[in-house]
């Protein structure tokens, strides 16, 4: 299951096939490569699942994909003329879909005419082009037949939640006389479509209009009982529990929860109030989620989320009872291991050392988070033998876990800031050697590396830093430990003008998750139509197995929802389970993980930019994902603006500056436009020192210069450990890890040497 414990934060840092040479203005595929993870849907059930990502790489009809309508017409024209089999059938649906989208149905007809009887796979989707083909060509009586035929034969489906909501607008627009009764057969389309297919988009889009229109004539009085409520205004209830358990992405869907909760408390089941406890919960609204929750069947999920909403809501006192109770009712599970731990930031302290006691009596993979949390509560109550002991304790009985290295890796940075060298590599070596896969390895493998160095040990810093990208090699450090063994991987001083090649493949491979009509729409690059028909199929979204969850992030990303789709990819490391941990595993060795979390959005817009800018591509795109996450209409609680969180008085100062009199930084153009351009000014003073222009983009140049005034500066590496504010500190590793990211997934050459290893 998706770890409850984790609490959802955005990964934003706002507070606070052919090789492309970058030099040109590229159209970007959003593709991947070959996808063959244990768990892969397999289009064809009697084909290997490698076989058929073989298939998919092979076609060509897919390549075209991501091309737009206009350049890729006359090759799929060729095709859908001379090919056979599911080349052909795929360049004729695309093909008329591009027409059908332009306006041209009458053209479009003849390439969908008869095609479902081959391509079997698409046959609703065919069914409903050729209707609108029929529409856009004038023809709305042979649409209304053609549409039926989708109704009888593929009831319930996404193809058909759409031809519903078509069928229901083409009888409510039609200009015959009897509008009354047209607006009556218009919502008898309606209200099959909600009924049969109440988690298709479609659906949430008309209950929300319909709940929008009833609020115009608001009861003034409503009941107060539940029978009542039901018996007066059943409609609206209904239609606002369909938003609340299908609507979660919709821009209202909080609102609405906020009608359904205000209106209809009392009406609402069990099972009703954990779909609200959910939704509110996935939207960041915790205090709300909490008090759903509590009233939600008790599981340890719903306890602890009760109990951390009112923790976030400010309500301490009722938090502290709420994890208690979760310890009481389900002492065993995971979740109870966290929330005791929450419950000790809050408790008095003797009652917080008791309970962090039961932590490392019961919970022996928390024991170790808990001897911590109880060495800094001892240090507050000035009792420093103890706590000197519980961190001995964490060393001798649990030498493997995170927290032990993280005790070590400071140890060793205090001994090397004493000029202790034996005794900091003493400490970095336990490190690299007792939890090699936890994340302060990464830095002590560094560390090891800079210091063989000093000491004029180059093989032993060779091996330190092949170590580190080998075991890390998603990490900052590894990008660090790559400059230090001379890969053409940019440094800090010359990045800004390292200009690396990005290859990206030209076709996606198919999904971990979905049906063979969904991998299609998405391998065919129809990502709204393919989010759609998803809707209808993931029903276990409050616990998505891992190939679904990532299913849905990659769909996320096809229309992008850039923030959403990356967070479900990147929280796939929650997982907690066996199986769950060694499927993830498996997953995150595939190209697509990698792509799915460092994605190309807004790729012409960027990269163009770049260009003009004379900017390494991959920077900006790091940085870019790093203020944003890519989310262009988002705006930070400080004010920040778009894809790179341009301030509103920076935005004055840049337009004073460009001669710029109309622009909006809530346009992506703009945005990118001053944002880069900023990040131009911030190199050019500082020399086009890398390292001082990214600190200067988050931290304001002025503060750059006064670090180095005060601290000076000798080594890069060693700045970066001395910059005394922790949001930039965490920001230049987050951006120039990004940046390594980039490298490594997308330049072919970066690729191999990290592959080597």
């Amino acid at each position: 299951m998706l770890k409850a414990l984790k609490d959802r934060w955005p990964l934003l840092a706002l507070f606070g096939v052919s090789t492309l040479s970058v030099g040109l203005i590229v159209t970007f595929l959003k593709t991947t490569d070959a996808f063959n993870p244990s768990a892969a849907v397999v289009v064809n059930p009697n084909v290997s699942t490698e076989q058929s990502s073989k298939a998919v790489q092979g076609s060509t009809v897919l390549g075209l994909a991501k091309q737009p309508a206009e350049a890729r017409g006359g090759a799929l024209s060729k095709i859908a003329q001379q090919g056979n089999g599911i080349e052909g059938d795929r360049a004729r649906y695309m093909l008329a879909t591009d027409l059908i989208n332009q306006g041209q149905g009458q053209d479009a007809l003849p390439l969908i005419e008869g095609l479902e009887r081959s391509y079997t796979d698409m046959a609703p989707y065919i069914l409903l082009r050729r209707g609108q083909a029929q529409t856009a060509a004038g023809d709305a009586q042979a649409a209304q037949s053609t549409w039926t035929q989708l109704l009888t034969q593929y009831a319930g489906s996404g193809a058909a939640a759409e031809a519903l909501f078509e069928l229901g607008n083409q009888t409510a627009n039609a200009s015959d006389a009897a509008s009354q009764q047209a607006n009556a057969v218009a919502n008898d389309y309606w209200n099959t479509l909600l009924r049969e297919v109440p988690s298709h988009p479609r659906s949430v889009d008309i209950a929300l209009k319909r709940i929008s229109e009833s609020a115009n004539t608001p009861d003034a009085n409503p009941p107060a009982t539940a029978a009542a409520q039901t018996a007066t205004n059943l409609d609206e209830l209904s239609l606002l529990k369909l938003v609340a358990k299908h609507g979660i992405n919709h821009p209202q869907y909080t609102k609405a929860l906020d009608l359904l909760t205000n209106k209809y408390s009392n009406a609402l089941t069990a099972d009703d109030w954990a779909a609200v406890g959910f939704g509110y919960w996935e939207n960041q609204v915790y205090g709300k989620a909490g008090e759903a929750y509590a009233k939600a069947p008790g599981t340890p999920t719903s306890q602890y989320r009760t109990a951390r909403g009112q923790q976030r809501g400010g309500k301490a006192g009722e938090a502290l009872a709420g994890y208690q109770r979760l310890n009481q009712t389900f002492p065993e599970a995971p979740e109870t291991a966290e929330g005791l731990l929450k419950l000790a930031n809050i408790a008095p302290k003797p009652i917080a050392l008791s309970t962090l006691d039961q932590v490392i009596e019961r919970f022996p993979d928390r024991a170790a988070e808990a001897l911590l949390i109880r060495a800094d509560l001892l240090d507050d109550m000035k009792s420093p033998d103890s706590a000197k002991q519980a961190r001995s304790s964490i060393l001798t009985q649990y030498p493997s876990s995170e927290t032990a290295a993280e005790i070590r890796l400071k140890n060793a940075k205090a001994r090397a800031k004493k000029g202790d060298m034996n005794g900091a590599i003493n400490w970095a070596q336990q490190v690299t050697t007792t939890a090699p896969k936890t994340e302060p390895a990464a830095e002590a493998g560094f560390w090891l590396g800079k210091w063989a160095l000093r000491r004029n040990q180059p093989d032993a810093a060779r091996r330190s830093f092949e170590q580190v990208i080998r075991n890390h090699p998603e990490s900052y450090y590894a990008w660090r430990s790559a400059v230090h063994l001379d890969w053409a991987v940019g440094d800090f001083d010359n990045v800004r003008n390292f200009m690396p090649d990005i290859a990206i493949a030209p076709r996606r491979s198919p999904l971990p998750a979905g049906s063979t009509t969904l991998q299609e729409l998405y391998l065919l690059g129809h990502d709204y139509t393919a989010w759609n028909q998803w809707q209808t199929e993931f029903v276990n979204q409050q616990e998505p197995t891992v190939s679904e969850q990532f299913t849905d992030g990659v769909l996320r990303l096809g229309i992008n929802d850039n923030l959403a789709g990356i967070f479900m990819v990147s929280s796939l490391a929650w997982r907690d389970r066996p199986e769950e941990i060694s499927e993830y595993n498996l997953l995150k060795e595939t190209p697509e993980y990698g792509h799915a979390i460092y994605p190309f959005p807004y790729a012409d817009l960027i990269l163009g930019y770049a260009q003009q800018r004379q900017l390494n591509p991959l920077l900006v795109t790091a940085l870019v994902r790093q203020e944003s996450r890519f989310q262009a209409s988002i705006q930070s609680i400080v004010g920040a603006v778009g894809l790179m969180q341009v301030m509103p008085e920076t935005g004055e100062w840049i337009a004073q500056k460009t001669g710029e009199t109309s622009y909006s930084l809530s346009n992506p153009a703009d945005n990118v436009k001053f944002g880069t351009w900023y990040l131009d000014s911030t190199h050019r003073e500082f020399n086009n020192n890398s390292l001082f222009a990214v600190a200067s983009y988050n931290a304001g140049p002025g503060s750059v210069d006064k670090w180095i005034k005060e601290g000076g500066f000798s080594n890069a590496d060693e700045f970066v450990e001395k910059i005394p504010y922790p949001e930039t500190k965490g920001y230049i590793s987050s951006v120039f890890g990004g940046y390594w990211n980039y490298l490594r997934l997308y330049n072919p050459e970066i690729a191999a040497k990290v592959a080597e290893l």
